[in-house]
């Protein structure tokens, strides 16, 4: 039965001596205390405040010792046993005296906590069972002797604070409080203790080989396979094998005496061969993350069905593999994991990162007084976890350096389960890892690994056993704020090298905490909100998803990086090569969908014809494209074919998109000088009485249906509309990867563009120039404070209703560093809010994260338009738009813009980049009265540098001249004649 889920009396006191035992009495008055909700966690319901560091211990590093400011929170919970509860019956016998009888017949009864943070004093009915460490793992009590039918008082004292801390110090919120659930578990008399399921597959054979231990022993039964064996006795048949593509489980039933365990087994076997990680006999490829549990509202107090939805929205991005960062989850998600596929690196609960700042501190894993607190926490994980199929490696902890603890608890680990190697990455001699496991290598040591490469570490003994190990990536590509960058590049590292199989992004969700503002504005809380001493700031917000479980762009570009199926152009016109990139599934689940396309609107579409035989991991097949329709359009056209599920499964719909891909149909139709209309406008000054005033006021130029300003040239108004701009824009709110960690050696390009003043850009004119073709503005733009400037010659041409500029750009000055953008910005007033581009989409993207852009026709309102990061930053672009529309509602008239000669990068919003910069949180976007566009001829990449490696050096935006140009013309209302 559960004890949780309903409210619990509470207290919370400041120190953890304030009060004594009293509280666990029966007859205790708890009517002044108040009530909280369990499993939860205090900090998130008024009682006190979370806080956050990433390394930092928020207290003195002085193990074991905690300071005497130590939260402590009392609960108090009342329950009843149902009616049929066995309990040991007494009796008086012959002399008199009294005792237990029928104990055997009543058999056991366990109390069981799933997870408290930190440490936790227990007693029911006012006897103390105990206390317990190890915030996410489960602890038993044996309460038989204690419980009686009704008015059972359970009293748990959690103290924030513990020796415990010191090992838990694992990047996230410090949030005290029973946060799992709490259960009472009846075991029958000479019913289990324990049991270990041994369910390997054989590759070659078909055969899957099936030993179950069990104490007592048992019986094992599995009714599909035939299967009934004494446990401890092994016996085979043909199977059907468990990966995380096909999660094949067989119900089966263990009896031990009167008691059935029902147990869902998946035969599989993990093996470490020839240096690679194989399962099954195949070398896998991890398209993973790390997995921290989180909810916006409830913390690490996560219930089923969002567990579930984490799950199945990483299938939706192809994503197969968990490392359970730094603790073993929940179990119910290991239940999931097992029933829904997923690769599951199941780490212990354990980190000191910490004390590597303090060496002359001892590290708890390199101090023989903690070794057995280590072993214990390895213990209840594997004793836990190991009936899992989906668990195919252990993970000692993350981030402790190293030490003969970690030594002894892999020791001890192997011994209990050989069937699965060992992951730790904090040493790397790696004397305890079966794994190369690095966090944040650059593309370049990822490719030296893949080559046996990698550079000495002075011991030829290591070194050797080093390159023999498969490598893998527990952590890259961190994804915090706008990015990562660089996932496609590593991608095609690991598929080229058969010894990289891949990694796992940080993270999978920003740990954003709901809050809201005086006046009722929503938004997330990260560190320092909470007016914490200590804290890391944003960086616990580094999630694919965000706080309320939104998919970020970043999402969407690892789905398509990580894309089981490719598809790309076919050896001869009019065919595409689809080619599996699964581990184990053919592609029999897909159905190859075909659209074709002109200037991004779709003309027709259908269902390409199935591969004529099966295509196997690693195959390929050519499928051919139906003849393009016939049309009248002229513009450009494109094939997108896209894989999508044939049928349901647990975890999408069926036509869920899985892969897709883009097949040019016709060369791109470029922009020349022959699609302005030959009847060139000739610019002019205009005298007062040339215009009624409020269309041409004195000091204006007009060309063609431009008015400028005669003083600096810049464009006052296009035909109807005003506008404030163009001019030439290298600034951006700088991204977390812009900023870069303090920690990291490279240069970071946030702080280098701040350094040169970058964001304080300024403009003079030096010329405006009225020739019979052309309206001509030559200007310097340059940061306050440096000599470094940059020659701009803005050149205006046009015709009776559109306007050409072509921008002329020339260095001056030594510049070091590259540009966060370069382009135009320009204003228009707030009603044009409604956007229509063709080219990437839907989302946003960047030089090195735009895999995702698919080219099209999209719409959106300039709301739309912009992403949501908690911390607000450079977001939006859209990239490789050949056009883009700004409205007066969805079908009201407006500015269009074209990228002339090629594409640019589009970008609108209600506030400017400087507002974007200067806001901490998203209630600090306050919409204004002009919608600033971005028309980008270039942009810097994104990188992942907040915890990582940079830009890759060809998605970097290189100070060097350049030209680019646009055409402007308003647009009639839609419909209008």
């Amino acid at each position: 039965m559960t004890l949780t889920g309903g409210k619990w009396k509470f207290r919370l006191s400041p120190t953890a001596a304030q009060h004594t035992e009293a509280f666990a009495a029966p007859d205790f008055d708890d009517t002044a205390w108040t009530e909280l909700s369990v499993p939860s966690h205090w900090v998130l319901h008024g009682h006190g405040s979370p806080a956050y560091t990433n390394v930092r211990y928020p207290f003195p590093l002085d193990p074991p010792h905690v300071p005497d400011e130590n939260p402590t929170g009392d609960h108090r919970h009342l329950f009843d046993l149902p009616d049929a509860w066995p309990l040991p019956s007494r009796h008086v016998d012959g002399t008199g005296r009294t005792g237990e009888t029928a104990a055997h017949r009543a058999g056991e009864a366990l109390l069981r906590f799933e997870g408290v943070e930190s440490c936790a004093r227990v007693w029911l009915n006012g006897q103390e069972l105990g206390s317990f460490q190890g915030s996410r793992l489960p602890h038993e009590f044996a309460v038989g002797h204690v419980l009686r039918p009704r008015n059972n008082l359970l009293a748990v004292r959690v103290h924030q604070w513990s020796a415990g801390s010191y090992l838990e110090d694992q990047d996230m919120w410090w949030l005290p409080g029973i946060f799992r659930d709490v259960s009472l578990v009846h075991r029958p008399a000479g019913g289990l203790v324990d049991h270990a399921v041994h369910a390997d597959y054989d590759h070659t054979t078909g055969r899957g080989t099936l030993r179950v231990l069990s104490d007592p022993p048992g019986r094992v039964t599995v009714p599909e396979l035939g299967l009934d064996l004494p446990s401890g006795r092994s016996g085979s048949a043909q199977v059907e094998p468990w990966t995380a593509e096909t999660p094949r489980l067989y119900d089966a039933e263990l009896a031990v005496g009167e008691e059935r365990i029902a147990l869902r087994i998946g035969f599989r076997t993990v093996a470490i061969e020839d240096g690679l990680f194989k399962v099954n006999g195949r070398r896998i490829l991890l398209r993973g993350v790390n997995r921290h549990e989180f909810h916006p509202s409830t913390g690490r107090a996560l219930d089923l069905e969002t567990a579930r939805h984490d799950l199945e929205l990483m299938k939706q991005h192809n994503i197969n593999a968990v490392r359970t960062s730094h603790y073993p989850p929940h179990p119910a998600f290991l239940d999931l994991c097992d029933e829904l596929g997923m690769w599951v690196v199941d780490e212990c609960d354990l980190e000191t990162h910490g004390f590597l700042a303090f060496p002359d501190v001892r590290n708890p894993v390199d101090d023989e007084r903690w070794t057995p607190a280590l072993l214990d926490r390895a213990a209840r994980t594997v004793e836990r976890d190991k009936n899992h199929p989906c668990v195919v490696v252990w993970s000692l902890g993350n981030e402790c350096g190293s030490g003969a603890g970690l030594t002894a608890m892999a020791r001890w680990i192997r011994q209990r389960d050989p069937s699965r190697p060992l992951h730790y990455e904090g040493d790397h001699t790696y004397p305890d890892s079966d794994f190369h496991s690095r966090m944040y290598a650059s593309h370049a040591e990822v490719e030296l690994a893949g080559r046996g490469e990698t550079p000495s570490t002075g011991s030829p003994q290591q070194d050797a056993r080093r390159r023999t190990l498969p490598f893998l990536l527990c952590e890259y590509a961190h994804a915090m704020g706008n990015g990562p960058g660089g996932l496609s590049e590593y991608q095609r590292l690991f598929e080229t090298y058969e010894r990289c199989q891949g990694g796992f992004v940080w993270e999978w969700i920003d740990h954003g905490l709901a809050h809201r503002t005086a006046d009722g504005r929503s938004s997330f809380a990260y560190g320092g909100d909470f007016g914490e001493e200590v804290h890391d700031g944003n960086f616990v917000c580094d999630g694919l998803v965000f706080p309320d479980r939104t998919p970020s762009p970043g999402l969407a570009e690892y789905k398509k990086v990580i894309e089981p199926v490719r598809i790309r152009a076919g050896s001869g016109p009019g065919s595409v090569l689809i080619t599996n990139l699964y581990d184990f599934a053919d592609l029999a689940h897909l159905a190859f969908a075909w659209s074709y396309e002109i200037e991004g609107e779709q003309i027709s579409g259908g269902m390409l014809p199935q591969p004529g035989r099966p295509v196997l991991p690693g195959g390929s097949a050519e499928l051919p494209l139906p003849a393009a329709p016939e049309t009248g359009r002229s513009g450009e056209a494109w094939w997108t074919v896209r894989a999508v599920l044939a049928r349901e499964t647990d975890w999408a719909p069926r036509g869920h998109p899985v892969a897709w891909g883009q097949v040019p149909a016709a060369a791109p139709r470029r922009a020349t000088a022959g699609d302005v209309p030959s009847v060139p406008a000739v610019p002019r000054r205009l005298e007062e009485s040339a215009d009624p005033p409020t269309q041409a006021p004195a000091g204006r130029v007009r060309q063609g249906p431009g008015i400028f300003a005669s003083d600096n040239g810049v464009l006052l108004r296009l035909g109807g509309i005003p506008l404030t701009g163009p001019r030439l824009d290298v600034w951006r709110a700088t991204t977390d990867n812009d900023d870069g960690a303090d920690f990291l050696t490279d240069a970071r390009v946030g702080p280098m563009w701040r350094r040169h003043g970058l964001h304080r850009m300024r403009h003079r004119t030096e010329a405006v120039e009225l020739t019979p073709e052309a309206l001509v503005v030559r200007s310097r733009v340059a940061p306050a404070s440096s000599s470094l400037g940059l020659r701009t010659v803005y050149r205006w041409t046009g015709t009776l209703d559109r306007l050409r500029l072509t921008v002329t750009v020339t260095p001056e000055g030594p510049w070091d560093c590259p540009l966060p953008r370069l382009g135009l910005r320009l204003g228009l007033p707030a009603a044009y809010g409604c956007a229509t581009w063709f080219g990437g989409g839907p989302g946003e993207g960047y030089p090195d994260t735009s895999a995702a852009a698919r080219v099209g026709r999209w719409s959106s309102t300039v709301d739309g338009l912009q992403t949501p990061y908690v911390r607000p930053q450079e977001n939006g672009a859209r990239p490789y738009v050949r056009w883009a529309e700004l409205r007066r509602g969805p079908t009201g008239g407006g500015l269009r813009v074209e990228a002339d000669g090629g594409t640019c990068w589009f970008t609108a919003r209600r506030w400017t980049s400087e507002h974007l910069d200067a806001a901490q949180h998203t209630t600090g976007l306050v919409p204004g009265q002009t919608v600033w566009v971005n028309l980008d001829h270039a942009m810097h990449g994104i990188g992942s540098q907040s915890c990582g490696p940079g830009v890759l050096a060809q998605h970097q935006l290189t100070v060097a001249p350049a030209r680019f140009s646009f055409t402007f013309r308003e647009v009639s209302a839609t419909g209008e004649s």
